[in-house]
């Protein structure tokens, strides 16, 4: 089917780069999500998997990844955004299996960017659980087989900090960090590494900034920086919250959950902010301010452009 074929309210009014009109477009087909995600890491050094945060499916789908015994000979690492990196050794000594106590053990997720000024901490949900399940199935592997968890939060000291001036230049490293650290531990190192992010963190153009390639590294999402430093990354929409019945009409008679790729598919043809709709004002650094974009030149994407799949936890 060509591109004349498709209903007007699924195309972009603007294509990005490589998304020619003439591209041919068909429906996206479901696949086993695992072996899906184990076939990507073959010819990739990172998949990248979106976390709609608290979404109970998406927590469950992750913890049959890790429990899957295919994922054995493909994953060295699990990078996660809900860890303070100033307690990788607490985490490294935990998910081998070593006497951890809670108390010792909950400052990981609890003093993270995300905690507020002022605030006492919280425990985000369903991150105690990851962890325990980490170190559950590294107990049933030989040692040098079990997954390593490296804590993609950057390392802030909450004792340091007193006010919220104090707490942005660790929010300015939230993507910053994570790349720096892949490339060090995963990277150079010549491991393979799932990575558990935010799905905005996945971009390759960031919609905040109009998806307009910005110098300033600090608005650069965690996918931009690794692809910069020539990483080969396939990255995942965990798509939660989006009816896709809009998109494509047999997305009901799919398994739950599934894994599609989105190249030259309907939902690849698809605005990405059919998936992320948000009123959220774009912007662009203009001599270290950031100037909002008038509503009239927000540009639109394909979702092809922004990610390699989706993966579909039903309505």
């Amino acid at each position: 089917m060509g591109w004349a074929a498709i209903p007007a309210m699924l195309l972009p009014i603007a294509l990005g780069p490589g998304a020619g009109q003439d591209e041919p477009v068909r429906p996206a087909v479901p696949l086993e999500p695992v072996a899906a995600l184990l076939d990507a890491f073959e010819s990739h050094d990172v998949v990248a998997l979106g976390d709609p945060h608290g979404d109970v499916r998406a927590h469950a789908f992750r913890l049959s990844l890790i429990r899957d015994a295919r994922l054995v000979p493909a994953v060295d690492d699990i990078v996660v955004e809900w860890g303070n990196a100033l307690y990788q050794d607490v985490m490294d000594e935990y998910v081998n299996g070593a006497d951890v106590a809670l108390e010792e053990l909950r400052p990981v997720w609890r003093n993270t960017t995300q905690r507020r000024v002022g605030q006492p901490p919280v425990d985000p949900p369903f991150v105690e659980e990851f962890f325990r399940t980490v170190r559950e199935v590294n107990l049933s592997r030989v040692p040098e087989r079990r997954l390593r968890v490296l804590l993609g939060d950057p390392p802030i000291d909450w004792a340091d900090i007193e006010a919220p001036s104090d707490l942005q230049p660790w929010i300015d490293l939230r993507d910053i960090h994570p790349a720096e650290l892949i490339r060090r531990e995963v990277l150079a190192r010549r491991r393979r590494a799932l990575v558990i992010y935010g799905g905005m963190h996945l971009q390759r153009h960031n919609l905040f900034g109009n998806y307009e390639l910005m110098a300033d590294r600090r608005v650069h999402t965690l996918v931009q920086q690794l692809e910069a430093m020539r990483a080969a990354v396939f990255t995942v929409w965990v798509n939660a919250r989006t009816d896709l019945r809009a998109l494509q009409a047999d997305i009901d008679s799919w398994p739950a959950p599934s894994l599609a790729h989105v190249r030259g598919t309907l939902l690849g043809a698809a605005d990405f902010e059919n998936y992320y709709p948000s009123d959220v004002p774009r912007a662009r650094f203009i001599e270290g301010r950031l100037v909002p974009i008038p509503r009239a030149e927000w540009r639109t994407l394909p979702m092809a452009e922004q990610f390699d799949a989706v993966l579909h936890l039903g309505r």
